[in-house]
């Protein structure tokens, strides 16, 4: 027995609760999968092959019991900045790790719905940049052309998903690390609310910027495994109330005022939106506006916003830097950055936080005239594998500004925002297209996904070559 690999998180949840085909079959297949690719994509940095078939077959035990929980045998990944029980977490850095005792929240309620997690996967060095390469693993190809990147900081559970390896995958976005790779890759990718899904063993991760997010084909699979990583460890503090993703995906999202946000917040480097990007993006526009919504063009007033990122940012690379085991091993633009934040955390870094109230009052402001803002993901396609490898610190980051300018500032507000995708550009790049919203609106910008992808279908295309590797059934 095999499984279509386009069977995405739902289809294969009730796949396995109707008894069509069993967990140990699946995990063989996903295994398989990445075993085939692994020379190719590298999405993996570590495959749990062992242990995943001992809880796959845990799963197919409780699944003959007549136990049913929403992910129970469905093998999923997570990327390399997440603690597996017994498995290191490198995030993205050269040398030998020690294994982690316990499971970090997210990946504890992603087991607690029965999700069989067969890897880690790969991310660049503290999740900086927006592609996924560094001398500790390789580099991560994009399903849809190797030669490109599939973006980062979550690149490796980006082109896991596209490429059909597993059917989701939680990633982390703290400056558009989950929306980047899901719009150079195809994908749906949630960058939920702060304190959605937990970030424990780390209360705040990067000073409150970055939160753990999903990514996957289809709204409903994206909403699944948000449903099933939510949730706070005790002593988190953020603990935004509950919502029920999965239910919002079909529900009708009503007529909505929607700001077409062109122009690229204010950094202190240019970033021009590319014209083959902007015209996809002007098309999901007049897609909206054919399905009855009432589009304008809008920009909200962010204002200085960039000056109450880069402490945030820094100071939380700072930290990580500290605590490196290898800190000789960093990349030089790592170690730069670590000094900038030493310097920034004091005043800097605390003015920086306090101004989250006031940006919240202001661009908040700008949701009583829109109900949704639609923005680019990012300004241009996914760059060659390499193109900013070895860059300096500066000129890294104005490539990184002009490429993708547009994400970060939803990580100060901590508001959630959708990718979805918008199309392809020049030789078949996909790129993308983000749905922004105020605080916990996290279903409205669902419903308004699923209303697109049932109108654009973008699910049903595959990245080209993209050979499906099946094991024999258990």
């Amino acid at each position: 027995m095999t499984y279509d690999r386009s069977a995405g998180l739902v289809e294969t949840a009730r796949a396995l609760a109707d008894g069509t085909i069993t967990a140990r079959a699946l995990v063989e297949q996903s295994l398989a999968r990445i075993e085939a690719s692994q020379g190719s994509l590298n999405a993996f940095r570590i495959v749990r092959a062992r242990a995943a078939l001992a809880e796959a077959a845990a799963a197919d035990a409780q699944l003959a019991a007549g136990v049913r929980t929403p992910l129970l045998g469905v093998p999923v990944a997570v990327k390399d900045d997440m603690d597996v029980a017994g498995e290191p977490t490198a995030f993205g850095c050269r040398g030998e790790f020690p294994a982690v005792a316990r499971d970090g929240e997210a990946v504890r309620r992603l087991r607690a719905a029965g999700a069989v997690i067969v890897g880690k996967t790969n991310t660049c060095e503290f999740g900086q940049w927006p592609f996924t390469e560094g001398p500790a693993f390789g580099a991560t190809r994009n399903p849809w052309n190797p030669d490109h990147t599939p973006g980062g900081s979550s690149g490796g559970s980006a082109a896991a998903v596209a490429a059909g390896l597993v059917p989701a995958a939680l990633g982390s976005d703290g400056a558009g690390s989950v929306r980047i790779p899901a719009s150079w890759t195809h994908l749906v990718g949630i960058k939920p609310q702060r304190g959605r899904i937990s970030t424990w063993p780390r209360g705040e991760s990067f000073q409150g910027i970055t939160v753990n997010g999903t990514l996957a084909r289809t709204v409903a699979d994206a909403a699944l495994l948000l449903d099933a990583a939510a949730g706070n460890h005790p002593l988190d503090p953020h603990r935004p109330p509950a919502v029920d993703a999965s239910a919002a995906v079909g529900r009708d999202p009503g007529r909505l005022r929607v700001a077409l946000a062109l122009k690229p917040p204010f950094t202190a480097l240019p970033a021009r939106l590319q014209p083959e990007v902007r015209a996809r993006v002007v098309e999901l526009a007049e897609r909206l506006s054919a399905l009855g919504h009432t589009v304008e063009e809008a920009d909200p007033p962010y204002g200085q916003i960039g000056l109450t990122f880069i402490p945030r940012a820094t100071a939380g690379i700072a930290e990580r830097v500290r605590e490196a085991p290898f800190p000789a091993l960093l990349d030089r633009r790592t170690r730069e950055a670590a000094r900038l934040g030493g310097l920034l955390d004091g005043v800097p870094l605390r003015a920086a936080r306090r101004a989250e109230a006031v940006l919240h009052r202001r661009i908040g402001g700008f949701f009583t005239a829109y109900d949704v803002v639609l923005a680019p993901t990012t300004a241009a396609p996914p760059p060659r594998i390499g193109a900013m490898l070895e860059l300096s610190g500066p000129a890294t980051d104005r490539a990184m500004i002009a490429a993708c300018p547009y994400a970060w500032p939803w990580n100060v507000l901590g508001w959630p925002g959708v990718n979805v995708p918008a199309g392809f550009v020049g030789e078949g790049l996909p790129v993308g297209a983000q749905l922004l919203g105020p605080a916990n609106s996290e279903p409205l910008l669902l419903s308004l996904a699923a209303q697109l992808e049932a109108e654009l279908r973008w699910h049903e295309a595959w990245p080209p070559g993209q050979a499906v590797v099946d094991s024999p059934a258990a």
